[in-house]
């Protein structure tokens, strides 16, 4: 069964589709006081940036993690953390002649 959420005590509930205006997650069960900055993310989502090799998509984003909620001064506040990131240049009429086809990976699958 395909879903969105993953972990018990410790758990990422992704939102959004590729195609549309956002990707995000919210990720639950950090206790607080933890130090977390964009920067400590980013550096994971760089490693599939768009148009950097010939096997990945030619879009060019930025995909720029934001926290959203559950970080103040920099640190966890123990609560759910939200995280952004927006979709800049996507363009689902280009995707029309494989909207079925099954794409290992791809963020659109586990719906």
């Amino acid at each position: 069964m395909s879903g969105n959420s993953i972990g018990k005590l410790f758990t990422v509930t992704t939102f959004g589709e590729s195609h549309g205006i956002a990707l995000g997650a919210t990720v639950d069960g950090c206790p607080p006081g933890l130090e977390i900055s964009e920067a400590d993310l980013q550096g994971d989502l760089d490693r599939r940036k768009p148009g950097t090799s010939r096997h990945t998509t030619q879009r060019r984003e930025a995909d720029q993690v934001e926290i959203l909620s559950g970080m103040f001064e920099g640190k966890t506040t123990g609560t759910p953390i939200g995280l952004l990131i927006k979709n800049t240049d996507q363009r689902s009429k280009d995707y029309t002649n494989i909207a079925e086809t099954y794409r290992p990976g791809h963020a659109d699958y586990v719906y």
